[in-house]
């Protein structure tokens, strides 16, 4: 099967391996985009250990093969919080190519967003595009290794995975595919927002606030669901703190809300 061609794109994936759900849903997105596309995949993994290295990258290799373009970046940590927005802004800086994506492991899309999404970008008609309709647009997926293993082997069926699903409101989570510059640009990723927060809701404000072109398709999402842990849920001891920061910055005008950014110290190890 010939790939599609996306190698002026590159997928920014942040990830912390805590359970086997995210063992499973890693494999199982990473086999998919890799079998189906030729492109780039960074990946930052912070943990006490490599739980991709020793486990997932095994059975992506026995599915897609041996030579694989992607760049797994281990940080060896025992801090119990996940940098998310961190591991992003690091993978933006090393990312060399015109569009990258903010990738959830947990997600899945038809093969037309891919490609509608980063054509989207090279044709300079968008700075952010949101591959996913608002509103009832998310297939939830009650995923199992069994299902996943007949996604894989029966030609990525999603009609495999909507056996097992119901349909739930999508946002502005998941993922989004940015021209790299302007992500850059318009502040990265906010680093005050720590692991599980509205980092999500305030990224496609910020964004859109500050004059960007963001644009949406009116496609379906795919979320294999997973268990959580306080790094993807309420129950993140920083959670209080994050929704305050969301509603502060809520109040700024445009102009305001640049000049925070810039004033940002963190970006400084970014823009040199």
């Amino acid at each position: 099967m010939s790939k599609i061609n996306l190698t002026d794109c590159t997928f920014l994936i942040p990830i912390r391996i805590e359970s086997n759900d995210r063992l499973r849903n890693i494999i199982t997105g990473l086999c998919y985009i890799l079998a189906n596309f030729d492109t780039n995949v960074i990946i930052k993994e912070i943990d006490s250990k490599s739980v991709f290295l020793e486990y997932a990258l095994p059975q992506i290799k026995e599915f897609v093969g041996e030579s694989l373009n992607v760049n797994h970046i281990f940080e060896e940590s025992s801090d119990e919080l996940f940098h998310r927005m961190k591991c992003l802004n690091e993978m933006i800086s090393i990312s060399k190519t015109k569009v990258v994506v903010n990738y959830d492991c947990d997600v899945l899309l038809p093969k037309n967003s891919y490609v509608d999404s980063v054509n989207t970008i090279l044709e300079s008609k968008a700075d952010v595009v949101y591959p996913y309709g608002k509103g009832i647009y998310q297939v939830k997926v009650n995923a199992n290794n069994e299902l996943v293993s007949d996604f894989l082997n029966n030609d990525f069926d999603f009609k495999i995975l909507e056996s097992k699903s119901f349909m739930e409101q999508s946002d502005f989570g998941f993922c989004q595919f940015f021209n790299r510059e302007s992500y850059i640009k318009g502040g990265m990723e906010n680093e005050n927002f720590l692991a599980y927060g509205p980092e999500d809701k305030e990224r496609h404000y910020r964004f859109v606030k500050l004059g960007y072109n963001v644009e949406r398709l009116d496609n379906k999402i795919y979320h294999l669901e997973h268990s959580r842990t306080s790094n993807s849920s309420p129950n993140n001891p920083n959670f209080r703190n994050n929704w305050n920061l969301w509603n502060t910055l809520q109040k700024l005008s445009s102009s305001e809300l640049e000049e925070y950014y810039k004033s940002q110290t963190y970006l400084k190890k970014y823009n040199g």
